[in-house]
């Protein structure tokens, strides 16, 4: 606080989220499995899809503090994306805005708004063979200014990322992922990160 280093740490549960979605156009009406066979013989396709992710407060929140596991508040993303397969090459394309509703207890007893952001971003994906694939993402979101009791605090959102990961089979049930994502802030506010992600992942 005040030019001074601070540290904290809080556990329990974060926020719930949920996701819907719904193909418009391109690949029929499948199983997981008969699905999973189509996209990997398809050699030439496109599909159109939206998509809602909705958060639920259901997490940790205590309004006497700033920093939080939940938001104490919805969150709703309509999302609308294409996607082009064409030999072992798939590009991918995603337009999202993300709704917020108030948080009426905020920081002590303090009222938050926010406005929409709005989010695009895309990856292009090559595949080797199944299971062993490299991507690289790209993504820019704007907006998103708070309001603390109906007073603008200008702090509007600019961000560009991106991300390179790669995909390797263990064997039929399980494969690994590591993933690079980088970001940086075009406005004032926000945060230049560089994430490195490794994740193991098991079917059966």
């Amino acid at each position: 606080m005040n030019g001074s280093p601070a540290s904290t740490s809080r556990s329990g549960w974060s926020d719930t989220f949920v996701r819907f979605a719904v193909n418009l156009y391109g690949a029929p009406p499948l199983s997981g499995k008969e699905f999973a066979a189509y996209r990997s013989g398809v050699k030439d396709d496109t599909i159109v899809g939206m998509g809602l992710v909705v958060r639920l407060p259901t997490g940790e929140y205590m309004e006497d503090k700033l920093i939080n596991l939940g938001q104490n508040r919805f969150a709703f993303r309509p999302q609308l994306g294409i996607n082009h397969t064409h030999g072992k090459w798939i590009a991918e394309a995603t337009g999202e805005v993300a709704f917020y509703t108030d948080n009426d207890d905020f920081f002590n007893g303090n009222k938050l708004e926010q406005q929409p952001i709005y989010i695009i971003h895309g990856h292009l994906i090559h595949t080797f063979r199944p299971g062993l694939w490299v991507s690289a993402s790209v993504g820019y979101d704007y907006g998103g200014e708070n309001k603390i009791n109906d007073v603008e605090k200008d702090d509007n959102k600019q961000d560009i990322g991106w991300g390179i990961s790669f995909a390797y089979p263990i064997n039929r049930q399980s494969g690994f992922k590591v993933s690079y994502i980088g970001s940086r802030k075009l406005e004032s506010t926000g945060l230049d990160t560089d994430t490195l992600l490794t994740s193991l992942s098991l079917s059966w």
